[in-house]
């Protein structure tokens, strides 16, 4: 092996002392890649759309809820934190046809499940924090909400 076989390296830790720029931290990295793996190509972000006043009996104290529109599908998401779990339900509008997924993503675990004829699906258990649903439809783009910060 040769200096020359060496000659980037060194011309990039050259580079680097030149302009006084510090290695990226380790957990800058780490939190970017798993960033980066949350993401879902191709995928139509859904728009946030208004809900309507709760009315009845649970109109008081309700759970969050959040609408969004996308790609002629709407995504009704209730979530609840129960006991330090995060509890996730809602339905796919209309109500999707066979083959249709439903997937509630956190940055450290995720669960799918199969809608219900009417569109009704539930998650619960998952760790609180940010939150995603993801509608898989066959044939067709995913179509998934924003992440959603959720606290206690």
């Amino acid at each position: 092996m040769t200096d020359d076989d060496h000659l980037p390296t060194y011309l990039l830790a050259a580079l680097r002392m030149a302009a006084g720029a510090d290695p990226v931290p380790g957990r800058v990295s780490t939190s970017a890649r798993a960033a980066f793996a949350l993401r879902l190509p191709g995928a139509v972000v859904a728009s946030p759309a208004e809900v309507g006043p709760g009315v009845g009996a649970r109109s008081e104290g309700r759970p969050a809820m959040y609408r969004f529109d996308a790609d002629g599908l709407t995504l009704d998401v209730e979530v609840t934190v129960a006991d330090g779990r995060l509890d996730v339900a809602g339905q796919v509008s209309p109500a999707p046809g066979p083959g249709t997924r439903i997937e509630v993503r956190t940055p450290g675990a995720g669960s799918s499940r199969v809608p219900s004829e009417t569109g009704h699906f539930a998650v619960t258990g998952l760790p609180p924090g940010w939150v995603s649903v993801v509608c898989h439809r066959p044939g067709r783009a995913p179509v998934a909400t924003r992440w959603l910060h959720v606290r206690d």
